[in-house]
């Protein structure tokens, strides 16, 4: 187990304003948030292009292909995460002026985020009209409670039953809640990007499915994971307990990629956070995170955490263990209690 010494995780840094940031500086609401306008500035000058290309009679045969099987690595393996994430923050902060707010983020969620497997309107919908109001219990459709969570069969069943079954659960959830606007935009979001992938497969079938089709099975693929991972552990005396049904990884090159999403436990107390600041409000609250023993990692990140867990190297999790300020006594006691957090609750 490792003991809570430092944070090397991303915080904000004031730095001397270029032409560039001075620019966008007309549309935002703070400096904090230029790292943003960089990664979309990326996406457009290499994703966009690259699209525009694959759907042109410019290339042919193999070299078509070559670079399909380029662009969709640096798409779905490099930008996905760090775009995911990104919009992830963008859904729970409103970053741009109020003039320009619904501009960008229509055109954000609507005409960026197909091309990384996002169905407009969906993640906002299920992530804030849902997840966080249920915080992971059982009306939350995409709840792990109920599934062996150190088991890949089990993770089969609930990544199958999401794939199948998530679009009407959710939409029946926020219909029972009657919250109108959000079921309505979600439906639209849903059927719009499958209509537009069923009409885009008669005229440009190849490039179709490796722009839109397979991204949009590899994000929910990818997003159940990590809400499989975020969490695994969940206290059975107190499922509702946020510290004891989430994890935390800190001090992971991942946080830097991708805007300290390893601080779920954080993000769950305080979901409006800026992500910059919750390095500090986890080393505020580092004696709450003790009293509760909740699950916090070092060094390693969700990947690591699920490849872990379904190889059931308990060992491996208690290596990179925070015990903070000794809340466990033993390696033993750690093993015992993350192993009861991850069993099935019935």
């Amino acid at each position: 187990m490792k003991s809570l010494h430092s944070l090397t995780d991303p915080i904000y840094v004031p730095k001397t304003l270029n032409w560039y940031d001075r620019f966008w500086m007309r549309y935002l609401k703070e400096e904090r948030d230029l790292p943003f306008i960089y990664l979309l500035t990326k996406i457009h000058l290499t994703v966009v292009p690259i699209v525009i290309l694959l759907f042109t009679p410019l290339l042919t045969g193999w070299i078509w292909w070559m670079v399909a099987v380029g662009y969709f690595y640096l798409a779905q393996f490099y930008f996905k995460g760090r775009y995911g994430l990104m919009f992830h923050c963008l859904c729970h902060r409103k970053i741009f002026k109020p003039a320009y707010q619904n501009t960008f983020h229509f055109y954000i969620t609507w005409f960026v985020g197909p091309l990384f497997g996002h169905a407009p309107e969906g993640y906002y919908s299920h992530h804030l009209g849902m997840h966080h109001v249920e915080n992971n219990n059982e009306e939350d459709t995409s709840s792990t409670m109920h599934y062996q969570r150190d088991s890949f069969k089990s993770f089969l069943a609930y990544f199958f039953n999401f794939l199948l079954l998530g679009f009407k659960e959710t939409f029946q959830y926020l219909y029972r809640r009657k919250r109108k606007k959000l079921y309505t935009r979600f439906s639209v979001g849903e059927w719009t990007y499958i209509a537009f992938c069923i009409v885009m497969c008669f005229f440009f079938l190849k490039a179709t499915l490796i722009v839109f089709v397979l991204p949009l099975m590899f994000a929910r693929f990818v997003m159940m994971l990590g809400n499989w991972t975020q969490h695994s552990f969940i206290e059975h005396s107190d499922p509702e307990d946020i510290y004891t049904n989430s994890i935390n990884c800190i001090n992971t090159v991942y946080n830097h990629a991708c805007w300290n999403d390893g601080y779920h436990i954080i993000h769950h107390l305080r979901p409006g956070m800026h992500y910059t600041e919750m390095p500090g409000e986890f080393w505020r609250r580092r004696d709450e995170f003790a009293s509760k023993k909740a699950i916090v990692f070092d060094g390693i990140h969700y990947l690591h955490v699920f490849y872990y867990l379904m190889t059931k190297q308990y060992n491996k999790l208690a290596d990179n263990l925070v015990n903070i300020n000794g809340m466990f006594e033993s390696r033993e006691e750690a093993i015992v209690l993350m192993k009861e957090r991850t069993r099935r609750l019935r």
